[in-house]
């Protein structure tokens, strides 16, 4: 009997455990397609200058409308040293460490751009999310996990550092616990000083 009254606790355990692994791509829910948000609380994404990512280590030639307005097109140089954030509402690391992303947006202003990629989501859920922990970085928009599949990811966060040309400076697989160690990355990636 002991046995059988502990098993919902395992079974529990499990799940919680693997709420950050990402939701079935052939399967997304019936809420997880696009839809039209009348006004998001995310930023529109920035404008990028009109240059190819340079040559050497580059994240996948993707691009991808922004909820805020705007587009990430991941083939362009983002012209300043740029976060980027993988992200999705149904993933418990990700709504621990996006708060941390807003924080370092907020202190980084010009010197720094954070965008968030919200990946195999629905655009619902997201708005929903992003408002109650007061997110408004831009973020873009892969319902599909689209980025996650090109990176071979089947968990999240995961975040990319990447130059103002556009060149892969740093990954980061997981979650990052602290402002602190985001302004470290910061320093020792992309050169700046927060």
């Amino acid at each position: 009997m002991t046995r059988l009254r502990g098993t919902p606790s395992v079974l529990a355990l499990m799940a919680l455990l693997a709420g950050c692994t990402s939701p079935d791509a052939d399967d997304p829910g019936p809420d997880a397609g696009p839809t039209t948000v009348a006004e998001s609380v995310l930023e529109p994404c920035p404008e990028q200058p009109d240059e190819p990512t340079a040559g050497g280590d580059a994240v996948p030639a993707l691009r991808f409308d922004c909820l805020g307005g705007g587009t990430l097109d991941l083939t362009r140089a983002p012209g300043v040293p740029t976060v980027v954030n993988l992200w999705g509402s149904w993933c418990p690391p990700c709504r621990e460490e996006l708060p941390l992303m807003q924080d370092l947006a907020d202190a980084a202003g010009a010197r720094v751009q954070v965008l968030g990629v919200i990946s195999r989501d629905g655009e619902p859920q997201a708005e929903s999310f992003a408002e109650d922990a007061a997110i408004t970085f831009p973020s873009a928009f892969d319902g599909d996990g689209e980025l996650m599949s090109e990176l071979g990811l089947n968990a999240l966060p995961y975040t990319f550092f990447l130059a103002a040309d556009g060149t892969l400076a740093h990954t980061e697989l997981g979650p990052i616990d602290s402002v602190a160690e985001l302004q470290t990355l910061v320093a020792e990636h992309l050169g700046v000083q927060l």
